[in-house]
């Protein structure tokens, strides 16, 4: 019902005992209508602000999850170059115990090392997933903490094994330098032989005599202690070199000694004159080596060791 601009609105109950009556002016109407359109575009604004910081942030998200994507494949990149390397040291400790001659649990530890590579490798699309990439990466960390401690402990033994080969090098060494190796006078001419001669005398001659100018230098065969210098009947002054090995070696017919009897002499070191004391028709050097107890024949031990004695070295 409209009376003047006015409406009326009633409201009759089910039981009709009370009728309500709404009066309502267009002014109401209009006020109403302006607040229900005013109302929706807040909504509509408030929705639309919504749905823009929802774009800003799936923007943002996705953004970073650009970022974080490829920063995984970097590290899966780094992780695999990582990979290769750890394998190349593994390859590298193989080699080297392999040099040495250890045989260990290495072999078997490395391939647990490779089985456990390999099953990184094996992970389909881990590259752009974090958890994937983690576990690849503790997987490697594991493998190379182990890698580590072996080439430590290969180093050590590495390391072990150098000193006792340097020390038994040592030691070849030195039983070399006491083996007779040199010419006592310096590549003087052999004017008597290891041999049975009539002349000058009638027998076997236990050593050579070397032909050498009188008062030239006599240098020790090998290293040694001088065991005595002295007087010696048929040989003159002569001096004894004790070698510590079995090995002496006699230099007769000396004019003079420079060595004093203790004295512990190196190859080459001087220790007398040449001279042509003793049963001698002029000056010269005999020279005899002895190994133990028996003359030997000193001929092979002028130019080296001679071959058979290095190959009975240990």
């Amino acid at each position: 019902m409209m009376v003047k601009d006015r409406y009326f609105i009633k409201i009759v109950p089910r039981g009709g005992n009370t009728i309500h009556r709404l009066e309502l002016t267009r002014r109401h109407i209009i006020g109403a209508a302006i607040f229900l359109v005013a109302a929706a575009f807040s909504a509509l604004g408030v929705h639309a602000y919504q749905l823009h910081e929802a774009s800003e942030q799936l923007q943002a998200l996705q953004a970073l999850t650009s970022t974080q994507s490829n920063q995984l494949k970097a590290i899966d990149t780094q992780t695999s170059q990582l990979k290769t390397q750890l394998q190349r040291v593994q390859k590298q400790n193989q080699q080297i115990q392999q040099l040495i001659g250890v045989k260990n649990g290495g072999a078997k530890q490395n391939s647990s090392h490779r089985s456990k590579l390999s099953r990184i490798d094996n992970r389909n699309g881990f590259s752009n997933e974090a958890a994937g990439v983690e576990m690849k990466l503790n997987d490697l960390q594991l493998a190379s903490s182990r890698t580590t401690q072996e080439a430590a402990s290969l180093k050590r033994l590495t390391l072990r094994i150098l000193n006792l080969r340097h020390l038994e090098a040592v030691q070849r060494d030195e039983m070399v330098a006491a083996i007779p190796s040199i010419d006592p006078v310096d590549g003087a001419q052999v004017v008597g032989c290891y041999c049975y001669r009539t002349t000058p005398d009638v027998g076997f001659h236990q050593g050579v005599d070397l032909g050498a100018n009188y008062g030239e230098v006599i240098r020790a065969a090998a290293a040694g202690v001088v065991a005595s210098t002295d007087y010696d009947g048929g040989f003159g002054n002569k001096v004894d070199i004790d070698h510590g090995n079995g090995y002496h070696t006699w230099y007769a017919h000396l004019s003079k000694f420079i060595a004093q009897p203790g004295q512990r002499v190196v190859k080459g070191q001087p220790i007398g004159l040449v001279g042509s004391t003793g049963f001698s028709t002029g000056p010269h050097l005999h020279y005899q080596v002895m190994f133990n107890g028996t003359a030997v024949d000193p001929t092979p031990f002028l130019v080296g060791v001679p071959p058979k004695v290095l190959a009975s070295l240990p």
